[in-house]
């Protein structure tokens, strides 16, 4: 039984390596963010096989992945078509994973593995229910020869705990990921969403976030409110950049990646408070132009560098803008946004205490051998000179007269 929860625990923790390069590439924040919790349920999986392998002999100590099921993973990424890679992910490696669980029930004796049994029952559940979530999101009509790719590379492994005959593999059948590197896009998708570089700015003819505003003792909470759900919504820039550093750290240590899937998460979350509640306040979602500078500078540096800037530079720094935003939105009496605001912050900080936990680890896991305080410093730098390259590319989808401005904040908020 050990060995079948030691496979079960590479293969939720390949899914949660790999199934993250889905999130930047699909458009609809739906689906970004149920990628999102479905990554930290499979983390949450991975974890308690740890936990509960490590208590029995024949785990292992190792976290490593055996290099069948890495290629098969590395396999599924492939697709140029986010749509088709996800029909990849969940019309063949999801079932199968469905398939292991059930099988590891069949195998394992009733009464003396009873606490695994528990878990594993659990599992199936969520596996079960991400399988009609993600129903919706799967519609592809372009997918059928890459699942029937995917299911023959893994037919030919015996499926995924070995537990079915070994089919071997067609002789002009071809590892797509022999043939090419996967390589993140250079700028992600946000789907029928308009875009532009930033929705900071201090001229509030042009932007919805007027930075000046957002400090002002003058500045009406009302508008606060609402420029401070368009930043919450917009972290899903920290969503789909922060999903890119899984792949490029296939050998980090696995609660490395089980706290950047917790933080994926978060942040997912966090986008989510801006996305439910602006329509709420009358904001046409489809006038709220998506900033795309973050991503679009930082995939052009290495993982710890992308890793270091959000967790030591972006999220340390909005501290003292986020308390002052805080103790503005209190004064409106709404239950509901000093609710998400406090969870974001508290959120926020457990990031830097991850950063200041785990920069160090993946500095190590990328060759970098400079103190932190050196090499922090030495991206942030980095990151300037790479804005200048690379930032304020993308150019506003829509006009002022039709995108979401600090001026038309003011009429939504009732105080023009």
């Amino acid at each position: 039984m050990a060995r079948l929860q030691r496979l079960l625990f590479e293969v939720e923790r390949e899914f949660v390596r790999t199934a993250t390069t889905l999130i930047y590439r699909v458009g609809d924040p739906d689906l970004k963010y149920l990628l999102c919790q479905h990554v930290w349920e499979s983390a949450g999986h991975a974890r308690f096989l740890r936990e509960r392998g490590r208590e029995m002999s024949g785990f292992g100590s190792s976290e490593t992945v055996r290099e069948n099921l890495r290629q098969l993973f590395d396999e599924a990424v492939m697709p140029e078509d986010a749509a088709v890679a996800l029909a990849g992910f969940y019309r063949v490696l999801k079932p199968a994973l469905l398939s292991a669980y059930r099988h590891y029930l069949q195998t394992t004796h009733a009464l003396a593995d009873w606490p695994s049994r528990r878990l594993v029952e659990e599992f199936i559940g969520d596996e079960e229910r991400h399988a009609a979530e993600i129903r919706a999101f799967d519609t592809s009509a372009d997918a059928a020869a890459w699942v029937e790719h995917l299911k023959i590379a893994l037919a030919s492994q015996g499926g995924l705990l070995g537990e079915t005959v070994s089919i071997p593999l067609p002789t002009d059948f071809t590892w797509k990921s022999t043939l090419r590197r996967y390589t993140h896009p250079a700028t992600c998708n946000r789907g029928k969403y308009p875009v532009c570089s930033s929705v900071f700015g201090n001229d509030p003819t042009e932007t919805p976030i007027v930075r000046s505003w957002l400090v002002d003792p003058k500045t009406d909470a009302r508008v606060i409110r609402l420029m401070v759900y368009v930043w919450l919504m917009m972290e899903m820039d920290a969503v789909d950049y922060l999903a890119t550093v899984f792949y490029d750290v296939p050998d980090a240590p696995f609660d490395l990646h089980h706290d950047m899937a917790r933080h994926l998460w978060d942040e997912s979350r966090h986008s989510q408070f801006g996305y439910r509640q602006l329509p709420k306040l009358g904001v046409d979602l489809m006038t709220v132009e998506h900033s795309l500078d973050l991503y679009n500078i930082l995939v052009q540096m290495p993982a710890h560098e992308r890793y270091a800037m959000m967790t030591m530079e972006f999220e340390a720094g909005s501290f003292p803008t986020k308390a002052t935003v805080m103790d503005r939105v209190r004064e409106l009496n709404d239950f509901e946004a000093d609710t998400l605001l406090a969870f974001d912050r508290n959120d926020e900080q457990n990031h830097v205490r991850y950063g200041h936990r785990w920069l160090p680890e993946i500095m190590t896991v990328c060759g970098e051998t400079r103190p932190v305080d050196e090499f922090v410093k030495a991206t942030q730098a980095k990151f300037a000179q790479m804005a200048a390259i690379f930032g304020n590319r993308t150019p506003h989808s829509l006009s002022p007269e039709q995108r979401l401005t600090g001026n038309k904040i003011l009429k939504l908020a009732g105080v023009s």
